[in-house]
C-alpha cells in the first residue's frame, strides 16, 4: 500500500505493474469502515468479460455506460471487476464487504490513497490486468508501513456549530421535553452522568422522524461557528486531514460536513421505517458511551499511521482522547465547561485565533 502499486508476478518475476488507488482511510478489516484489507487474498470471480471500457456496473451488473469528461457521478465500478476473497482469519469477510479490484471514473486520483476500499485502477489498465490473471490467481495486499499525514478529531455540537444537536431535537417535542434532555446532555458534558446512560434515556423521550432531522441538519449549516470554514481551509491546506467525530447524529451533521468540505463524518447512525417515522439509532456505536471517541481514534491510527493527531472539543468525552491523541485542544467559544479548560493541552475560544493556530497546527 505504501508505493500504491499493484504488480503482476510470474514464475517469481514482475512482468507488468500498475498505478492503483487503494482506501482513504487505510487499511482495516471491519465491515463499512471503508478501509483496504491487507493479507493473503484469492480471485475469486472474474466479472465484465467483453463489455466495453466505461461499462457503469452496480452490484457487478452493468447498468450502463460512462463517458471521460463528463461530471463524475460518485464512485463509479468501471469496465472490469475482479472479486477477491481473503484466506487470512482476519480478511475472511473480504467477499461479503464487496471488495474489488476495478477500473474508476476518478482516474485522476489513481496513484494515490483515494477509495472507499476497493483497488481502483484507470480503465485501459484494468481491463488488461483482466486478460493476464484468472480465476484462483493469488493476491498479496502488503500493510502500509510509511506514516502518513496528520489528523486533527473535531467535535461538532458546540464546536464547528452553536447547537447542540440533541437539545434542537427535543426542542420540537415541547418545553418538558426539551428541559429533560437539555439537562442530560448538560450532565454529560460535564463528566457528571456515563453517555451510555443518557444516551438512551434521550432517544427514548425524543423519537425523531425523518423531516425532524433534516430541519436540524438545515439548522447546523445555519448556526456553523464564525471561522469555522477558513479555519478548515487552512488545516487542509496546511496538510491536516479533518474528520468529525462526534457523539450526535451522522444524517444531521452530514450537510454540514459537506459545507465545511469535511469528507469524513464519525457519528451515531439514525434509521428510519419507510414512512419516516422513528426506527432507532446505532445503540452499538462507540460515540454512544464514555471512552468511544478514543476507540474510533485508534481504529484510524491504526489504518493510516500518521505522522501526528489532535483532537479538538468542547466537552467532557472529548478531554478523555487526551490519552490517544498529540495533543487535545479545548474549544470554549460556545460553551466553556471549567473541567475541559483545565485539563486541555491547548485552550481555544475562537476559530479566527491565527497566532494561536499557528502554533498549534504550524499553518
Amino acid at each position: 500500500m505504501d508505493a500504491q502499486t499493484l504488480k503482476v508476478i510470474q514464475a517469481d518475476e514482475v512482468i507488468r505493474q500498475f498505478p492503483v488507488s487503494t482506501a482513504e482511510k487505510g487499511m482495516g478489516f471491519v465491515t463499512g469502515s471503508h478501509r483496504t484489507p491487507t493479507g493473503c487474498f484469492q480471485i475469486s470471480e472474474k466479472i465484465g468479460e467483453g463489455e466495453p471500457s466505461g461499462t457503469i456496473f452496480k452490484s457487478r451488473v452493468p447498468v450502463g455506460q460512462w463517458e471521460p469528461g463528463k461530471e463524475p457521478a460518485g464512485d463509479l465500478v468501471l469496465s472490469r471487476i475482479l472479486r477477491i476473497d481473503g484466506l487470512d482469519p482476519e480478511n475472511r469477510n473480504t467477499l461479503e464487504r464487496f471488495i474489488y479490484i476495478h477500473g474508476t471514473n476518478h482516474e485522476e486520483q489513481v496513484g494515490k490513497p483515494a477509495s472507499h476500499g476497493c483497488i481502483r485502477m484507470k480503465n485501459r489498465e484494468m481491463i488488461e490486468l483482466f486478460e493476464m490473471v484468472e480465476v484462483g490467481s493469488k493476491v498479496t495486499i502488503l500493510p502500509q508501513t510509511v506514516r502518513r499525514g496528520k489528523l486533527l478529531f473535531i467535535d461538532c455540537d458546540s464546536t464547528l456549530s452553536t447547537i447542540e444537536g440533541i437539545d434542537e431535537l427535543a426542542r420540537a417535542k415541547g418545553d418538558e421535553v426539551f428541559a429533560q434532555v437539555v439537562a442530560l446532555t448538560h450532565a454529560a458534558m460535564n463528566g457528571e452522568v456515563p453517555i451510555g446512560e443518557v444516551f438512551p434515556r434521550r432517544m427514548e423521550m425524543i423519537r425523531p422522524d425523518r423531516a425532524l432531522c433534516a430541519k436540524i441538519a438545515d439548522l447546523y449549516v445555519a448556526t456553523m461557528v464564525p471561522g469555522a470554514a477558513e479555519f478548515i481551509h487552512d488545516l487542509k491546506a496546511a496538510g491536516w486531514l479533518p474528520v468529525i467525530l462526534s457523539g450526535g447524529f451522522a444524517p444531521l451533521i452530514a450537510p454540514l460536513a459537506k459545507h465545511l468540505g469535511i469528507s469524513h463524518v464519525e457519528a451515531v447512525p439514525l434509521y428510519f421505517h419507510e414512512d419516516g417515522t422513528y426506527q432507532g439509532y446505532g445503540e452499538n456505536y462507540a460515540t454512544t458511551r464514555n471512552l468511544g471517541k478514543n476507540e474510533v481514534i485508534r481504529e484510524w491510527k491504526r489504518a493510516l499511521l500518521p505522522e501526528r493527531v489532535l483532537m479538538m472539543g468542547d466537552g467532557v468525552s472529548d478531554l478523555e482522547t487526551q490519552p490517544d491523541v498529540d495533543a487535545f485542544i479545548g474549544y470554549g467559544g460556545v460553551v466553556v465547561r471549567p473541567k475541559v479548560e483545565s485539563g486541555c493541552d491547548y485552550w481555544m475560544m475562537d476559530m479566527n485565533e491565527r497566532e494561536l493556530m499557528k502554533s498549534i497546527f504550524l499553518i
